[in-house]
């Protein structure tokens, strides 16, 4: 059997971004799956049985003792003669990368998933710009999940085309067309209104992802503040962990607290109930791998408003199935929500037409097959 290994930070990204291609390698292309992350008891629990769990402690942000993982993971790899290691997040890809080169893995996999250094500035982004370049380096393979992110390395230096490219249309996952059923909305729509009993007729804006300033939430919520929910009959339905909030300026998330129209719901397992009780989604992010959200928005037929970024734009046809607005630019974000307010049929048509790329070119059961071509195709290489 073919031997291939996943590594990440912690269980999330694994259990969101990896384990139903897994599955699918495993039964469709007859490989042996490990998985290695930071340990969690109910994660493991949750595994099935052709699944090997390793556990390597690893930490998100600065870990001072990485060097531990680092030499636990080539010690791993070295036993266990994986015939493919695949690492994403930032943390695992640069202890893993190390590791797998140490112990000779013939074919390294980068997913690149995110490019973390885009959002930081002076000696902080020229650090971390090096350990970018430092894990590709020590990959045979780099996959952004994004044709943007892909130019922007390749201008950036971190790698070249002769070892890098993207599947498909792009998106580390696809949509699960299954999941993010669109006969199902107005059934949810009503289930979630219920739920956090705001008015029926509310026009709703939707953010999903984590509370912090790279998600584009300080312009956000200064949007929302300026919308006057209230009278406009407008509720903003946050959804996502608020972790990070902290970086988030804080007289103004202390006042979206206190307006009884904004919504936080911290973390949810049924996002997609959640986005087809939306009449828009909202994204402003500083920087994503791809961002998923939008395409899942797209499948409950949810038109979008995103900022101008690798990833979410290549989602997007601009005033098509959503508008794109320039990155940190409140006054254009705010003119965008607004346009989606005020012109409802106009916004619900994006929404369809959204439906419709993304049934064309998202849908996760297309992207498995490329997917397993694709790590055929690098095994034959290594």
């Amino acid at each position: 059997m073919k031997k291939i290994c996943y590594v990440t930070t912690v269980h999330n990204t694994l259990n969101a971004f990896v384990i139903d291609t897994a599955k699918y390698l495993h039964e469709q292309g007859g490989y042996d799956i490990t998985f290695i992350c930071d340990y969690d008891e109910e994660f493991e629990r949750s595994l099935p049985d052709y699944i090997n769990f390793i556990p390597v402690r690893m930490k998100r942000g600065i870990d001072l003792l990485g060097f531990r993982a680092v030499n636990k993971m080539k010690k791993i790899f070295k036993e266990n003669q994986f015939d493919m290691v695949q690492y994403s997040t930032p943390n695992a890809s640069f202890y893993a990368s190390i590791a797998a080169k140490k112990a000779g893995i013939p074919v390294r996999l980068y997913a690149q998933w995110g490019i973390l250094y885009t959002g930081y500035f002076g000696l902080k982004r020229k650090i971390f710009k090096q350990l970018e370049k430092t894990t590709c380096k020590n990959s045979t393979w780099i996959e952004p999940d994004s044709f943007g992110n892909l130019e922007f390395s390749r201008q950036e230096g971190l790698y070249d085309q002769t070892n890098s490219s993207v599947i498909w249309n792009g998106s580390a996952k696809g949509i699960d067309l299954d999941r993010f059923d669109i006969s199902q909305k107005e059934d949810w729509r009503k289930e979630i209104i219920e739920k956090y009993e705001y008015p029926e007729t509310d026009f709703v804006i939707g953010f999903v992802g984590r509370v912090t300033k790279d998600k584009g939430l300080n312009e956000l919520l200064t949007c929302l503040k300026g919308l006057d929910l209230e009278k406009k009959n407008i509720t903003a339905l946050m959804v996502g962990q608020n972790n990070k909030r902290n970086s988030v300026n804080p007289i103004l998330y202390k006042q979206s607290l206190m307006n009884k129209k904004i919504i936080y719901t911290e973390r949810v397992n049924d996002v997609e109930k959640h986005i087809a009780a939306m009449d828009v989604l909202v994204l402003p992010s500083y920087r994503e791998g791809f961002g998923s959200v939008v395409i899942e928005a797209g499948a409950l037929g949810v038109p979008v408003v995103i900022t101008n970024i690798p990833g979410p734009k290549e989602a997007v046809i601009d005033r098509v199935t959503g508008l794109i607005t320039e990155l940190g630019d409140v006054r254009g974000l705010f003119d965008a929500l607004l346009y989606m307010y005020s012109f409802k049929e106009e916004a619900a048509l994006m929404g369809e037409k959204g439906r419709q790329r993304v049934e064309e070119k998202f849908d996760a059961n297309e992207l498995k097959i490329k997917i397993l071509e694709d790590r055929n195709r690098l095994l034959n290489m290594g």
